[in-house]
């Protein structure tokens, strides 16, 4: 039978590809290399042609978890016809993202690494962000000067937001810890955030 790294032609991305699964399974520090290698069908020599060691492999699935979760940030972002529709699905595409690639998105934020790691990691990590600012700085354009938030300050209190809805109640079996939709959940927060700030009228 030939390895599954080469066959795929690959072996670098392959590596990746086994990683990622060990860490939805394990986590980002429950696994070795050598499962990795095993999980490519190579040696655990192999390895080392393409990562200095395990960290070196976590920083490349969060390298890519990055562009991709960059790439869905800025379709939510880009897709919508209003600056505060755009601001509720920039929200949307972090719940989303973290369902669909949980192995990325806890190579990224589970991992213990910085995001200043490399200047690569750094680099890939304000592209989503930056989205998000993007988003927070367009809606809050509607508020005087005088009280607006910056923008960093806003962005940061929906990731934050965002963050505490998929740890508690998104992962694992999703909904399964929680007395409400995940979306639901936190369409309810943002709207209370921007209630506070003047930004939706209050209910009733």
């Amino acid at each position: 039978m030939p390895k599954r790294g080469y066959h795929h032609g690959n072996l670098r991305q392959a590596l990746v590809d086994a990683a990622l699964g060990l860490i939805e399974a394990k986590g980002p520090t429950g696994f070795t290399l050598s499962e990795a290698a095993r999980e490519a069908g190579v040696t655990p020599a192999a390895v080392y042609r393409h990562f200095e060691g395990r960290e070196d492999l976590i920083i490349e699935c969060a390298l890519q978890g990055h562009a991709i979760f960059a790439d869905l940030m800025e379709h939510a972002f880009a897709s919508q016809p209003s600056s505060l529709a755009a601001f509720e699905a920039t929200g949307r595409a972090y719940l989303a993202f973290a369902r669909r690639y949980p192995g990325h998105y806890m190579a990224m934020f589970e991992s213990g690494l910085s995001r200043n790691e490399t200047p690569d990691l750094a680099r890939a990590a304000a592209r989503s962000h930056a989205v998000l600012e993007k988003a927070a700085a367009a809606l809050s354009e509607r508020l005087p000067a005088d009280r607006r938030p910056p923008p960093a300050m806003f962005s940061a209190h929906i990731w934050a937001m965002s963050h505490g809805v998929v740890e508690l109640f998104s992962r694992g079996d999703p909904g399964a810890n929680a007395p409400f939709p995940p979306e639901d959940l936190l369409e309810a927060g943002i709207g209370i955030y921007l209630r506070g700030l003047g930004l939706l009228e209050a209910d009733g």
